[in-house]
């Protein structure tokens, strides 16, 4: 059986700019009110650096502009109404600044894979105790066990898989197969172990798996997609606000404009070549329309039902996107998962049996391909 497990990566806009309120609390809040009437879960991948930095703001300024209070009582309620909690970072607010109405941040920290091991500890541990020392009065059973890097940065791996087992994490939800980039955070996933069974992480290679590994990496569902479906109004909101609210070539530093001006080819040869070639399209329930994500879920329960045992079906989403249009877009897929509890049912990262997943224990029969690629399909 699927088990739907929506993710939320919770935060203001990637530039520093944005309410907080308005980007992650109202949204938040319809959002768990929405899944209640399904008995769908919510896993909110809270960045506790942004967190702090509110809480430093109210406490140097006697003013709580950034809604610190709200959020810790929104994460609270998401414990007490059953769904989870758990670490999202971006390292580059911890040495943030308030400046002219915006968060300043320190760009050098902005590549979470590229940051040496002592400084990875200290923030993933940061993060983890943040998080628990919140949560624990509501529940003292709550652990902090599962992460997910900004902009999915795990490459390289060896620093970051090495903080994250000595702090306790015992899952990983950043990798999606078939993704690739380069520029202010490089990562390329092409050759992860799957599209959504997860493994168990080799330490040296997120992407490679290992009999003896102790994080599991539970990927985002992926699949090879032609560009057209990519075309949701969904997603071209997104694409708006971040152009809206764009991390800059000089904001970002050197590292920025370099890769801001790499390009191989003119303009028009990447738009032909787009257009022509299939890309990593991600399960993210806040860009897709809920017709693509029903059928998303019928091609994994095609490709993986020959699995005796239930499998994450991870699903991707950004606070600061869900709107009443996502909302209309999301009902027909939560009630195609409700209405249906002998094939596909709802968990979180909280609820995983652990044990039941590692390097061997989900494989394909070698006569299945794990290659997703329904092309012109929507």
């Amino acid at each position: 059986m699927l088990q739907v497990l929506f993710t939320l990566d919770y935060e203001i806009h990637g530039n520093g700019e944005g309410c907080s309120y308005q980007l992650m609390v109202e949204p938040t809040g319809k959002l768990m009110n929405l899944f209640d009437e399904y008995g769908a879960k919510l896993t909110i991948m809270a960045d506790t650096a942004e967190i702090q930095k509110f809480c430093d703001y109210q406490e140097q300024t006697g003013r709580d502009d950034y809604h610190y209070d709200r959020i810790v009582a929104q994460l609270q309620d998401a414990i007490r109404r059953g769904h989870d909690v758990q670490l999202h970072l971006h390292t580059s607010y911890f040495n943030a600044h308030h400046e002219a109405g915006r968060w300043a941040q320190d760009w050098s920290e902005y590549n979470l894979a590229a940051l040496p091991l002592h400084r990875l500890n200290e923030v993933v541990g940061i993060g983890k105790l943040t998080l628990e020392r919140l949560l624990k009065p509501v529940d003292p059973d709550y652990r902090c066990v599962a992460f997910r890097a900004a902009n999915w940065s795990m490459n390289p791996s060896k620093n970051v898989v090495q903080a994250l087992v000595s702090n306790g994490i015992k899952i990983d939800s950043s990798v999606f197969k078939y993704g690739k980039s380069a520029g202010l955070v490089n990562f390329d996933y092409q050759n992860a172990p799957s599209a959504l069974i997860p493994w168990s992480v080799n330490e040296n290679d997120i992407c490679t798996l290992s009999e003896n590994g102790k994080l599991l990496e539970v990927p985002i569902y992926s699949e090879k997609r032609w560009i057209g479906a990519f075309i949701t109004p969904q997603r071209i909101r997104r694409l708006y606000l971040s152009q809206l609210h764009r991390i800059s070539r000089t904001t970002a530093g050197t590292e920025g404009e370099r890769s801001a001006t790499v390009q191989p080819r003119g303009k028009a040869g990447q738009i032909l070549s787009s257009l022509g070639n299939l890309h990593a399209w991600k399960g993210d329930f806040n860009q897709c329309s809920g017709r693509q994500l029903i059928h998303a879920l019928e091609r994994a329960e095609s490709t993986y039902g020959c699995i005796d045992n239930d499998l994450p079906f991870v699903l991707i989403g950004h606070s600061k996107l869900f709107t009443g249009l996502n909302e209309r877009s999301l009902r027909p897929f939560l009630h195609f998962v409700s209405s249906h509890p002998d094939r596909f049912g709802f968990t979180t990262f909280a609820a995983l049996d652990l044990a039941r997943y590692g390097a061997t224990q989900f494989k394909l029969p070698a006569t299945q391909q794990e290659s997703l690629i329904p092309s012109r399909v929507t």
